[in-house]
């Protein structure tokens, strides 16, 4: 089942992913192109106001030319760990920081195209701070309670992967310490 690498091709190199078309040869002796993106692996978080209510951001995302409701994230810094990356990104998304912050899932968003790797964690017992976003990015922290955001995937007004398999994850899976 394995396919092997004959040439590796960067069509284009950018600030956040790298765009390849390797040349690979197939099981059954013959070739083919694959192309896929490389780029940074990421983090997000469900923080936890109380036991009912999290943050969700709003934004702006370019690509699909729509406002999104999200879980707050971002990408992982070369040789920065997920756990310090998701302590920034909560405090410049959502002006929170939390010491009880827990894994609660890893997975790859689209092995079909991309390299990613994404880190979903909870964020409780938060502490405001002072906010610091990054100066490309425009968003809004939204208070929701975590049933009516369960209710917004089921209507499709939240329809970001990320977010959508981390609320759903943690409804089935919670962190064993958050069982009653």
């Amino acid at each position: 089942m394995r396919e092997k690498l004959l040439k590796k091709k960067k069509i284009y190199s950018g600030k956040i992913l790298n765009l390849f078309a390797d040349n690979v040869l197939l099981p059954n002796g013959k070739t083919s192109k694959r192309e896929y993106i490389h780029q940074p692996n990421a983090v997000a978080a469900i923080p936890f106001i109380d036991n009912k209510r999290i943050i969700l951001v709003k934004q702006f995302r370019y690509p699909i030319h729509e406002i999104t409701y999200e879980l707050p994230a971002g990408k992982i810094a070369k040789k920065e760990k997920p756990l310090i990356c998701i302590k920034r990104e909560l405090e410049e998304e959502t002006g929170f920081t939390s010491n009880n912050i827990k894994k609660l899932i890893s997975f790859y968003p689209s092995t079909a195209f991309s390299t990613e790797v994404l880190h979903i964690f909870t964020a409780k017992n938060l502490r405001k701070v002072k906010t610091k976003p990054d100066e490309d990015e425009f968003i809004e922290s939204e208070i929701v309670h975590y049933e009516k955001a369960l209710e917004w995937i089921s209507s499709g007004k939240i329809l970001d992967a990320k977010t959508i398999i981390g609320l759903l994850y943690y409804r089935i899976f919670p962190p064993k310490a958050d069982l009653p």
